[in-house]
């Protein structure tokens, strides 16, 4: 699915610093040494989605008590994502739970290659990570009205669910609540500009994802009880 070395969406490369400030790396460098102090369960790495998540309470509510740690950039691709974890966020950690988040700004890239760069993250969460087992939030869809990116969120979602079935320690879980309503619009209520979520959207988003997680990290605790079994 990824075409090899020949896909853009999962060759890494950092993100170029078009305003001058180091922004991005210096978030990048920031992480990385959250990893050095820090002791994660459960590890949410992506985009802005991701990123501004943290700001919510619900963070607070249900993800702080997990010890869980944020690596969300806002406008990351996967290709910015596969760079940063292997230039030292993976790094002095082992969380338990990796929730993977990102594709819906991959722009100039297919919904095959989207679907092949997430599937180069998850590979090398597997490598570098194998105690973990790892959640790939499905792309939400976007634009008050329906569109193209909509339709090639959807596909991307599609491939990646049929490739979680041959990754390990992997699973594919749908967030999206039920965004678009019966006339094919999506509320400002839900998403603010079409794309980021609001307070409500995140709580029904939210709950999706620490049920999962909490599945998981039971998992992960029965696993230790019962090697081999």
């Amino acid at each position: 699915m990824s075409d090899g070395d020949n896909n853009p969406a999962a060759i890494p490369v950092p993100v170029a610093d078009v305003q001058g400030d180091g922004r991005w790396m210096s978030q990048h460098n920031r992480f990385v040494a959250d990893t050095k102090d820090k002791e994660p369960d459960v590890l949410f790495v992506g985009d802005s989605l991701l990123q501004l998540l943290h700001q919510f309470e619900i963070w607070r509510q249900l993800f702080s008590p997990l010890h869980a740690l944020n690596f969300g950039i806002g406008g990351d691709a996967t290709q910015h994502v596969l760079w940063r974890l292997q230039n030292g966020e993976l790094e002095n950690i082992r969380p338990k739970v990796i929730v993977l988040w990102v594709g819906t700004n991959n722009h100039e890239h297919t919904a095959e290659q989207v679907a092949g760069g997430i599937e180069a993250i998850v590979h090398l969460l597997n490598q570098q990570q194998p105690q973990a087992k790892v959640i790939i939030l499905g792309l939400l869809p976007r634009g008050k009205d329906h569109n193209p990116l909509r339709v090639k969120n959807a596909l991307v979602n599609e491939l990646v669910r049929n490739t979680v079935e041959v990754l390990s320690n992997t699973v594919f879980l749908d967030v999206d609540p039920g965004f678009v309503s019966s006339d094919g619009t999506i509320s400002h209520n839900d998403m603010y500009d079409y794309l980021h979520l609001t307070r409500h959207a995140y709580t029904s988003v939210c709950k999706l994802i620490h049920s999962q997680v909490q599945q998981l990290l039971g998992e992960v605790v029965s696993d230790s009880v019962n090697p081999g079994f």
